[in-house]
């Protein structure tokens, strides 16, 4: 598993440590990874994630799991956090309606064109 947070994409970062006497060691600053499960209002169901501590502040500051994951972009995001950003995005889509004559969007794009006689 690798040492990378799922929501924000930290991971991690290498540099030297610098002694009084400018000497300089190679190191890697590990991100603080915690492993948590959070909730997500919309699918009704608990998530586990291996997020780092600053992640998860920035999920309580915009008001949940939910409301972080519609903002985040897909590039930060593991393939989990993806999956469950497509499952909350479907499922917050407005169901269509019988307004649009009876056919729904995918079949009047597939449908053959009417021919007026």
């Amino acid at each position: 598993m690798s040492r990378r947070c799922e929501l924000t994409g930290k991971a991690v970062q290498t540099g030297n440590l610098v002694s009084h006497s400018n000497h300089k060691t190679r190191t890697r600053f590990l991100p603080n990874l915690c492993n948590v499960t959070l909730i997500s209002d919309v699918l009704q169901r608990k998530v586990r994630l291996r997020v780092t501590a600053a992640a998860l502040r920035s999920v309580e500051h915009r008001g949940g799991l939910d409301a972080f994951l519609v903002k985040a972009s897909d590039e930060d995001l593991s393939k989990d956090a993806l999956a469950i950003k497509r499952a909350i995005a479907k499922k917050r889509l407005p169901r269509v309606s019988a307004f649009h004559g009876g056919r729904s969007k995918m079949r009047a794009r597939t449908a053959v064109p009417l021919t007026l006689a």
